[in-house]
């Protein structure tokens, strides 16, 4: 699996999927601009000693992501507003899950380009309008791979 962090703002957030990522064997796309350097040390402490481990890769903007995806990508939007639950896609194991920045979610632009893969978690308090992003990473990825059989988990 994919997972693509667009302009993610917050240190620790960012470490803490660094870290799902390893342990996922999921792959990290950082798109910039990004709200903090990388060798800033909530980022570190968040991804624990993990990092070495990661397959990430850092991008200069969406528009240089999107052109070096392979034909035929499939990438699924989070964001809320999203006709459908995350839990009722069919993720493929070469998927990209996508999400946005913390204080703005991902641009219109982006969604209005993957309409039919807009996924959204579901909120039960009128109030409540987003998750935690690295909580909304862990829960969208793991229903991807509980999807998937676990395959290659222990």
């Amino acid at each position: 699996m994919h997972i693509v962090l667009v302009e993610p703002e917050i240190p620790p957030n960012t470490g803490n999927v660094a870290r799902l990522c390893t342990a996922t064997r999921s792959t990290l796309h950082l798109i910039e601009p990004l709200g903090f350097r990388l060798d800033d040390r909530e980022l570190k402490r968040a991804g624990m000693d993990y990092w070495q481990h990661v397959v990430w890769c850092r991008w200069a903007n969406w528009s240089a992501f999107v052109a070096a995806l392979p034909p035929g990508a499939r990438l699924w939007c989070v964001e809320q507003g999203g006709a459908k639950v995350y839990s009722e896609a069919r993720f493929s194991p070469d998927d990209f899950l996508v999400f946005g920045r913390e204080t703005a979610g991902l641009p219109k632009a982006i969604l209005e380009a993957y309409r039919d893969r807009w996924l959204r978690v579901p909120m039960f308090h009128p109030e409540a309008r987003s998750l935690n992003l690295a909580n909304c990473v862990a829960l969208v990825l793991f229903e991807a791979l509980r999807q998937q059989g676990f395959a290659g988990g222990e």
